[in-house]
């Protein structure tokens, strides 16, 4: 066999000048790489804030624990650090609820599967981590009562009053979101069809949502009183600005302590849960609950469904093991 020459070649030489992967250093650089691609996957702005605050917490609870954030590497966050400096140090010392800990992980998940995915990261902290598991709660809504003392809240004859008076009859009709109610334009309402075009959605999927004659004639009430605006928002504030998330969750927490309201957290979500409710026992179908609420997954609806559905309920009547008793007794 030839003896090798003993002096590199050109291309033995590139090899050699080849630099090695270098992984992200700091979590400042970590977290302007996650955004940036974050806004390049078009993701909402709201869910790309939810990521930043998330990770920040993370970090502040490393900081809680005298972790140098500054000295700890991207890439040295380990299994381990998840498990005890997030998981244990929620549960033991911040007191938190299990959906909050579910919370934070998902976010942090995001972020390294994220890294770990563009090689920013050699491992994955998250590779073996599971959610916590929860029991499945009873899903809240509001009674036919609490409805009505809430619907008497809001002040008439103010803006504001019938602004917010407007948006809680548009929860209980259409079963929208927050997000979504802030996001209508006067354009979105489909007087003809009555239908309201839902654009500022979740799933980034618009839909169309059926109103009827009521909740009709209660918005061209509003938007009269509305009038002119530089803003094509629907909803508004007494400034002429569009009315924000936080704002409209202020309102609606307000009128909850007003009216009284106890056994139930008063939200527009609540507002979401009980139209589903209301809707699945007044008789609509696991498919049409779906189209109005925009759910891209039919198990949330299921929930509903199983949960309000009147079937399993008249059938109990009947096959009812202590109706045996009621007979023996006679």
């Amino acid at each position: 066999m030839a003896r090798r020459s003993n002096v590199l070649d050109e291309g033995e030489l590139a090899i050699m000048k080849r630099k090695s992967k270098s992984y992200v250093e700091t979590f400042e650089d970590a977290i302007n790489l996650f955004l940036k691609d974050c806004e390049i996957r078009n993701l909402r702005p709201h869910t790309i804030r939810f990521y930043q605050s998330e990770i920040n917490t993370f970090l502040n609870y490393l900081k809680e624990q005298d972790i140098d954030v500054n000295v700890l590497k991207p890439y040295s966050v380990t299994e381990e650090h998840i498990k005890e400096n997030v998981i244990l140090y929620l549960r033991k010392y911040k007191g938190a609820r299990v959906v909050t800990v579910n919370t934070r992980l998902r976010a942090l998940r995001g972020f390294f599967n994220f890294l770990h995915r563009d090689k920013h990261i050699p491992q994955n902290p998250f590779e073996h981590i599971k959610l916590l598991k929860d029991r499945k709660h009873v899903i809240a809504t509001f009674t036919k009562e609490q409805l009505n003392k809430l619907f008497r809240q809001p002040d008439l004859k103010t803006f504001t009053g019938v602004r917010d008076y407007t948006i809680m009859l548009l929860f209980l009709e259409t079963g929208i979101r927050a997000n979504e109610a802030i996001g209508l334009t006067l354009a979105d309402i489909r007087w003809e069809d009555n239908l309201i075009c839902v654009r500022n959605a979740k799933s980034y999927r618009e839909r169309l949502v059926p109103m009827q004659s009521t909740m009709k004639t209660q918005l061209k009430k509003y938007i009269a009183i509305r009038g002119y605006a530089e803003t094509d928002a629907l909803f508004i504030s007494v400034d002429n600005t569009p009315l924000s998330k936080r704002g409209l969750q202020q309102r609606i927490t307000k009128y909850g302590k007003l009216a009284g309201i106890k056994g139930v957290r008063c939200s527009c979500h609540t507002f979401r849960h009980t139209f589903a409710k209301l809707s699945v026992q007044h008789g609509a179908n696991i498919f049409e609950l779906q189209a109005i609420l925009g759910h891209t997954s039919m198990e949330i609806v299921k929930t509903y469904v199983n949960l309000f559905g009147t079937d399993v309920r008249d059938s109990h009547k009947k096959f009812s093991p202590l109706k045996v008793l009621e007979k023996r007794r006679h």
